[in-house]
């Protein structure tokens, strides 16, 4: 039997009763990085949870890497509406929603608060719970919910998440966020397609959706340059033809300097959680690196600041951080906040 409020969930806080609980995070790749300390952090409240998730098939390996994640449910939205009659999208639709039904969960939380999530939230079994109508993204999924909840949107993103949950479960939010992530083994790096990559490397994450995001590729050329005559290993992946070319010009003719084949999440996370240090821009890779702890220069050019700024990794204990609207950090600050991280001795 589910239970029927936050008080009864909080009832089981400590002990080694069983919680189930679902999460609802299905995209985009730095939110649902995001969202992985409120597993940590249910854990921690109820050692005895069982945590699922349901995400976008492109973002399954992420939670994957937690290990307080039981069971993963895949769906593809994205893909689906394109052609949602047909009998691939049927089949797909049935099994997600056979498998997400097939147990009772005392807790499914929307952590994203769109109708598209409540509406997946929705098919499940269980007491459904998310933001309010004043916090969540698109105010008429609260319709979906049978418990609802204010939270103050000006925080940074994870500090949202975590006040929605532990609001829904009845425990308080304690110290920074902790991932959990467990890395995968840098043997994995040797077995790379394309050749092995280097355990210790600097990685350039050079990759942004927007343009107004990026940092000048004269930049991150002379960066690679002056890392590649420093004796530094390098990598500079990519994730679509445009940034395998940029990625080409950046490393073209330094023999340290490596473009690797196109990574997987898994291979990315390998490839991140064994770094020395990187440096990256405001994309999901870069949040991935910061769950990982890795000394990291964080750059958001076009944006202010956090608090304002919603994503800025404050957890960190290596960390440089650039960006207010309409500046961009030099070469030389950059240089300068690597050697400050202890990446260049």
């Amino acid at each position: 039997m589910p239970a029927n409020d936050a008080s009864d969930l909080a009832q089981r806080r400590g002990t080694s009763a069983t919680l189930d609980v679902a999460l609802v995070k299905t995209s985009s790749l730095g939110d649902v990085i995001h969202a992985l300390p409120v597993v940590t952090d249910i854990l921690a409240a109820f050692p005895g949870a069982r945590i699922d998730w349901v995400v976008e098939d492109s973002f399954a390996e992420l939670p994957a890497l937690h290990p307080g994640v039981a069971t993963i449910h895949r769906v593809a939205m994205r893909r689906w509406r394109k052609a949602p009659l047909s009998a691939q999208t049927r089949a797909e639709w049935a099994r997600f929603r056979a498998g997400f039904r097939a147990r009772r969960f005392d807790l499914i939380l929307d952590l994203q608060g769109l109708l598209k999530s409540a509406f997946l939230a929705w098919q499940g079994r269980g007491l459904r719970a998310g933001f309010d109508r004043a916090s969540a993204r698109e105010p008429l999924a609260a319709l979906f919910y049978q418990r609802r909840f204010r939270v103050d949107q000006q925080q940074h993103a994870i500090s949202a998440l975590r006040a929605l949950a532990a609001q829904a479960l009845g425990y308080a939010v304690d110290g920074s966020p902790r991932f959990a992530l467990a890395p995968p083994p840098p043997a994995q790096l040797a077995g790379m397609r394309g050749g092995p990559l280097a355990a210790g490397s600097i990685v350039l994450l050079h990759m942004t959706a927007r343009a107004e995001k990026q940092w000048p590729a004269d930049r991150w050329r002379e960066l690679a340059q002056r890392l590649d005559a420093h004796g530094s290993d390098v990598v500079v992946p990519w994730g679509n033809d445009g940034e395998r070319e940029r990625a080409g010009a950046i490393a073209r003719g330094l023999a340290r300097v490596r473009v690797p084949e196109r990574l997987s999440l898994s291979q990315c996370a390998a490839l991140l959680a064994h770094a020395r240090a990187v440096v990256g821009l405001d994309t999901g890779l870069t949040h991935l690196a910061a769950a990982y702890e890795r000394p990291l220069v964080f750059m958001v050019p076009d944006t202010p600041r956090w608090p304002r700024y919603r994503a800025e990794p404050f957890w960190l204990p290596k960390v440089a951080s650039f960006g207010h609207a309409g500046t961009m950090p030099g070469v030389d600050e950059v240089w300068s906040a690597l050697e400050g991280l202890g990446a260049l001795g």
